[in-house]
C-alpha cells in the first residue's frame, strides 16, 4: 500500500526547486562571464539568462522598494494555495496600541500610574485583521527635514498645538504640523538648552553617547542631540496629550510609550550616560526615592542625571509656578535626600537646571550609605526586569567596573566590558569580534539587495532578535537609527553589551504587542526570531507578523533570515497579508540552509476597496 503524501512535501520541493533555480542563474552567470573571456561556446544561453537577472542574483527585480501613495500595489509574488487572508480592521483601530489601549486602561487602578503601565489583551480579545493607515497616509520627509515637520494626515491631532502654544512645542500650519524645537524648559529653543548641559556634561568628545528621556513630550531634546552624536530613548506615557510618542517618532526620534509607574523600566542596568526629565511631572522624591533608584539602576558609573523645572531654585520660581513654597521646598529636600542616598554628586544648579553625577565606583560611598541604612536590592541579576516590580533598594555597583567603556565612536566596535569580564555567558572577545565581522557580511548583502538600504529611505528601522547588535553596527550612519530589541526569551541577555556599544535597545517578548503606535517603523529585521519562539511554542507565529504589519510603514520593507522550513511557514501567512515577498538565498550560496525572505508592505488606508472588520 503506498504510503499517503505529506502536504508539506509538495512545499518542499518547490521552495527547493526555487533555490536550484536561483543557484543555477547564479552558476550561469558566472559560466557566461568565462564563456564570453573564450573559455566556451554556449554564449547565447549565459546572456540571456544574464539579461533577465541584471547580473546580479541578488538583487530583486520585482519587489519596489520606492514609495508611491498611489493606492493599492498589486502583488508580483506567486500565489499561495489555502491561504488565510487577513481582513483590514474597522478604521477606528487607525492608532491601536493593544497593551496601552485607553478603554482597558481605564479600569486599572490609578495610584502609582498603575493604569498607565502595559495591561496587554488576553488571547480571546486579540485581533486578527490588519491594522489600517488613515486616509492621505505619506512616507514622512526624509532626515533632517522631518525633524522640523510632519504631515498632518499621519497623526491628525491638534491637541497639543492648543495646550502647548505658548511652549513652542508643535504648531499647525496647513497640511503639516511644525516642530520649532522649543520645549516647556527651553523656550529659545534645544540647541540652546543643549548648550547650556554642554557647559557642565562631555556632550561633545562622544563620553555622553546614549540618553533616557524619562516624560519626553515630543522628543525636541532627542531630536536636537542627535547633530551631537548623541541618540537618545525617549518615553511617554500614551495621556491626555495625544500622540506625543506618535510625533516622536513621526518626526525620526527613538521613542517608545512608557512610564514610570511600578514596574521595572525595560532596559538593562548601567545601561546610559545621562538620564534627564523636562518637567516630566514624575513625583522623584515620593515613594522613599524608588524612582531616583530605578534612574540609578539604569545609568551607567560616572552618568549625569538632569532635572529641569520643578522643584529647582524653588526660591526664585515658586511664584511663577504658582505653587506653594512649602510644598517645592520639601519636594526639592526629598531629591536632595536621595540623591545623597544614592551617592550622586551634585555638578550644577542654575536657574531651573540641576545636574547630579552618578560615582564611578561603589567604595567611596560605602560609609556613607551604611550609615544611612541604604537597603541594597537583593536580586542576582539587575537586568531581569521583564514585569519585575520596581523596589525601594539601591543596585550593587558591578564588581567588574564599566569605566573602561569608550567614548563614541571608538566604543562601536570596541569589545564591551560586560563581554571583555566575561559577564555574558558563552561570549568571548574572540565571539564577539566574529559576531561583528558577520554582520558586515551581512548588511553588505541586504545592501545588494535593497539599494535604498543607506540612502536615507529607511529612518526609523528595529531589530526584532538584536543579539549583540552587530546589525545596528554595521548600519550605523547619521541618517538612521535602530531600536535593538532583545526578547526575553532569548539564550543570552546581550542588551547590556548592546547599550556599550553606543546603541539603544529594549526588552520585549514577541508574545505582546510592542509599545508603540502603527506605523512607527520604516524597515524591520529578524534574524532566527521565528524559529526562537517556534523552538519555544510561546506563541503563535500569526501573532508575531500581525504585529510586525501593525508597526511597519506602508510601503516599508522587512528582511527576515531563518531556517528555509521555519521560513516556509512565515512565507505561507504573509501569502495572507497585504505584503509582496521574495526569497533570497544566503549571501554563500544556495546550499546554505539559512535563507532570506524580504518583503515590502503594500500601500493601502482605511476604508479603500477592501471589507471592515472587527
Amino acid at each position: 500500500m503506498a504510503p499517503k503524501p505529506n502536504p508539506g512535501d509538495n512545499r518542499t520541493r518547490s521552495s527547493i526547486q526555487i533555490f536550484i533555480v536561483a543557484g543555477l542563474c547564479c552558476f550561469f552567470y558566472i559560466l557566461g562571464a568565462w564563456q564570453r573571456s573564450g573559455f566556451g561556446k554556449a554564449d547565447n544561453l549565459a546572456m540571456e539568462i544574464t539579461k533577465n537577472t541584471g547580473g546580479d542574483c541578488n538583487i530583486i527585480s520585482n519587489l519596489n522598494f520606492e514609495t508611491h501613495h498611489g493606492g493599492e500595489i498589486t502583488s508580483t509574488d506567486d500565489s499561495v494555495s489555502e491561504k488565510k487572508v487577513f481582513k483590514p480592521c474597522a478604521p477606528k483601530y487607525t492608532d491601536y496600541t493593544p497593551c496601552q489601549d485607553q478603554r482597558r486602561a481605564m479600569t486599572f487602578p490609578r495610584d502609582n500610574m498603575i493604569y498607565r503601565e502595559r495591561h496587554c489583551p488576553p488571547e480571546e480579545e486579540k485581533l486578527h485583521c490588519l491594522i489600517p493607515a488613515p486616509k492621505g497616509y505619506v512616507t514622512p520627509f526624509p532626515w533632517p527635514k522631518s525633524r522640523d515637520y510632519v504631515p498632518y494626515a499621519n497623526a491628525p491631532y491638534k491637541s497639543l498645538t492648543v495646550e502647548k502654544a505658548i511652549q513652542n512645542w508643535v504648531q499647525y500650519e496647513g497640511n503639516v504640523f511644525r516642530f520649532p524645537g522649543g520645549g516647556t524648559q527651553f523656550p529659545q529653543g534645544a540647541d540652546k538648552y543643549i548648550d547650556q548641559l554642554a557647559s557642565v556634561i562631555p556632550i561633545k568628545n562622544g563620553t555622553v553617547r546614549t540618553l533616557l528621556d524619562t516624560g519626553c513630550g515630543v522628543a525636541s531634546l532627542g531630536a536636537y542631540l542627535w547633530s551631537r552624536n548623541v541618540i537618545a530613548m525617549s518615553f511617554a506615557p500614551r495621556d491626555s496629550h495625544e500622540a506625543q510618542v506618535q510625533f516622536a517618532l513621526e518626526r525620526g526620534v527613538p521613542a517608545v510609550i512608557g512610564v514610570l509607574g511600578t514596574i521595572k523600566v525595560p532596559y538593562p542596568s548601567r545601561a546610559f550616560d545621562m538620564a534627564h526629565c523636562s518637567r516630566c511631572l514624575i513625583p522623584w522624591g515620593a515613594n522613599d526615592g524608588k524612582y531616583l533608584m530605578e534612574v540609578d539602576r539604569v545609568l551607567r558609573p560616572g552618568g549625569y542625571w538632569v532635572l529641569s523645572g520643578p522643584p529647582i531654585n524653588w526660591k526664585v520660581n515658586y511664584k511663577a509656578w504658582q505653587r506653594p513654597k512649602e510644598e517645592l521646598q520639601e519636594e526639592q529636600r526629598q531629591i536632595e535626600e536621595a540623591a545623597k542616598m544614592l551617592c550622586w554628586e551634585k555638578k550644577y544648579e542654575k536657574g531651573e537646571i540641576a545636574i547630579w553625577q552618578k560615582r564611578m565606583d561603589g567604595d567611596s560611598c560605602h560609609s556613607k550609605q551604611d550609615e544611612s541604612q541604604v537597603t541594597f536590592c537583593k536580586s542576582s541579576d539587575p537586568d531581569d526586569v521583564w514585569y519585575q516590580k520596581m523596589e525601594t533598594c539601591v543596585t550593587p555597583y558591578p564588581d567588574t567596573s564599566s569605566s573602561a567603556l569608550k567614548n563614541f565612536p571608538e566604543r562601536l566596535y570596541a569589545v564591551p566590558p560586560r563581554v571583555a569580564s566575561g559577564s555574558i555567558p558563552g561570549v568571548s572577545a574572540e565571539k564577539y569580534q566574529e559576531d561583528s565581522n558577520k554582520w558586515k557580511k551581512h548588511v553588505k548583502a541586504y545592501k545588494r539587495i535593497n539599494r535604498l538600504l543607506d540612502s536615507g529611505r529607511y529612518r526609523n528601522i528595529m531589530d526584532m532578535n538584536a543579539g549583540l547588535g552587530g546589525f545596528a553596527a554595521a548600519l550605523q550612519s547619521p541618517k538612521l537609527w535602530v531600536m535593538n530589541v532583545v526578547p526575553t526569551i532569548a539564550e543570552r541577555s546581550t542588551l547590556g553589551a548592546v547599550y556599550e556599544r553606543g546603541l539603544i535597545g529594549i526588552y520585549h517578548d514577541w508574545c505582546e504587542a510592542f509599545s508603540t503606535y502603527p506605523r512607527s517603523y520604516d524597515l524591520i529585521h529578524a534574524n532566527g526570531l521565528f524559529s526562537l519562539y517556534n523552538k519555544n511554542c510561546r506563541c503563535n507565529l500569526e501573532d508575531i507578523l500581525l504585529e510586525m504589519d501593525r508597526i511597519l510603514r506602508p510601503e516599508g520593507a522587512v528582511i527576515i533570515r531563518d531556517e528555509v522550513d521555519v521560513l516556509i511557514k512565515v512565507k505561507k501567512i504573509i501569502g495572507g497579508m497585504r505584503w509582496d515577498t521574495k526569497m533570497m538565498d544566503h549571501e554563500d550560496g544556495p546550499l546554505v540552509p539559512e535563507k532570506i525572505l524580504v518583503a515590502v508592505k503594500q500601500y493601502w488606508v482605511a476604508g479603500g476597496n477592501s471589507t471592515s472588520t472587527q
